[in-house]
């Protein structure tokens, strides 16, 4: 009898959980789906999911089935269409966002109105604003710098607002707020400050659970399977562990140890496994609902849905309210991070966000909860692969071919690699410019997939 184990993936919505996952990491039994493999990444693989996964967007976003499907399929057209456009706009994009029941409508907002009519050819509405997202980006990195050196405890969020074209700071003492703004060298034109009382902190539970163990005796939870030359892992939250730190399984067993880790500042880690453990690029339903393919890891614009499983609460849906976000704790600020509406308890830290299949992200921190409701923040899962050099798992191998082909593609393209809007690679002698960030998946080559990538 074989005693190798499986690394599943328990999905998350919450900032910063200790996640003690019941599933997250479960004993090896034979996947009745086969081994997950990367779906071409095109509208009709988007609305092909699990029953259970749409009764979960129904349950909390209101949706019928019908409409969860239809949701599904507009994020993955809205996407291509943003990718699109921000390349066309350039340095006059200021950004895009969804809206509607089903996130039909998509959002561009431009500071050149001279270009209103080449978004409405795009079947999509402009919106003429003052702040390029270039300007807002600048603007919110000077703030982070600033905050470094003395981080606002009275202004514990802040974000680049797309929609608004602002830059948001939550503060409990606005004229504060606005004195640290002022300080710090940003125009008050480009920030809104908005009266919150907010508290956001990292989740801890140091109770026992089924999720991974720190050699501390804290709790956390799997975020999603990893590899690196080989070596399996997972991904998870910074907080969890520094490297070095050893972590045991559900069941106790030895699992492995803390490879890496960074907190605060950001708040992503990976734990390599030992030779016991075997990855898979799924989901953990945590019995609600399906466990869930993972396919890649194209970033889901503002918005769009977002899911997460956690031990402590279940499965949740919500939407994207920001990405690129600023949230102080107790311990220090955490920067670049995606703001949600999904709930989350403590219990949580550390696991996955997916959006249909598409990892976007491992748990990091929030505030409320799943009865009265709240907002949680993730850390985005491609700059923590980017950062480690690890490939997201799903369901293949990173190993290379024992017969490689004997004429193989030329180019700089590399499945593995992390790559932004905006990137530019070659491939069998044609150029092509990235429309989506994403990690690049075995088989998803610019050629084959223009939903990620535009021909120059």
């Amino acid at each position: 009898m074989s005693h190798r184990r499986v690394l599943r993936v328990a999905v998350l919505s919450v900032g910063a959980l200790g996640l003690a996952g019941t599933q997250g990491v479960a004993a090896a039994q034979p996947d009745p789906a086969g081994p997950a493999q990367p779906a071409p990444y095109s509208a009709a693989a988007a609305a092909d999911v699990p029953p259970a996964m749409l009764k979960a967007m129904q349950r909390d976003l209101g949706l019928t089935e019908a409409q969860a499907k239809e949701a599904l399929v507009n994020q993955f057209e809205t996407g291509v269409t943003a990718g699109k456009l921000r390349l066309k706009l350039a340095g006059s994009f200021a950004g895009s966002w969804v809206s509607g029941k089903t996130g039909a409508t998509l959002h561009v907002a431009t500071t050149d109105a001279g270009e209103v009519d080449e978004i409405a050819d795009r079947d999509a509405r402009a919106k003429v604003v003052d702040h390029s997202l270039a300007e807002l980006d600048a603007a919110k990195a000077t703030l982070d710098r600033a905050a470094e050196r003395s981080a606002p405890a009275h202004s514990p969020v802040w974000y680049v607002d797309v929609r608004s074209n602002q830059i948001v700071l939550l503060s409990s003492a606005p004229a504060k707020a606005r004195a640290f703004v002022k300080a710090a060298g940003v125009g008050l034109g480009k920030v809104t400050v908005k009266r919150s009382n907010v508290r956001p902190r990292p989740y801890y539970d140091l109770r026992g659970g089924d999720a991974y163990y720190m050699g501390s005796g804290g709790r956390c939870s799997v975020g999603f399977s990893v590899t690196r030359g080989g070596q399996p892992g997972f991904a998870t939250a910074g907080h969890c562990g520094r490297p070095g730190t050893s972590v045991s399984g559900f069941n106790r067993a030895q699992l492995g140890s803390f490879q890496g880790s960074s907190f605060p500042g950001n708040d992503y880690a990976w734990v390599a496994a030992n030779s016991n453990w075997t990855p898979t690029a799924r989901v953990n339903g945590y019995g609600r609902v399906q466990d869930r393919a993972v396919a890649g890891s194209t970033q889901a614009q503002v918005g769009s849905q977002v899911c997460r499983s956690g031990s402590t609460t279940g499965w949740h849906c919500g939407t994207i309210q920001q990405h690129n976000t600023s949230v102080t704790y107790p311990e220090g600020t955490i920067y670049g991070v995606t703001r949600t509406t999904v709930c989350a308890e403590p219990g949580d830290s550390g696991g996955s966000y997916i959006s249909g299949t598409q990892a976007q992200g491992v748990t990091s921190g929030g505030s409320g909860n799943c009865s009265s409701g709240g907002t949680t923040f993730y850390q985005p899962i491609n700059e923590l692969l980017q950062v480690y050099g690890l490939t997201l798992f799903t369901g293949g191998s990173d190993d290379p071919p024992d017969d490689p082909p004997d004429d193989p593609p030329s180019g700089t393209w590399a499945a593995g690699t992390v790559y932004q809007v905006g990137d530019v690679v070659t491939y069998n002698g044609a150029s092509y410019r990235c429309l989506q960030a994403h990690q690049a998946q075995a088989g998803w080559t610019p050629s084959n997939v223009p939903a990620l990538w535009q021909r120059i």
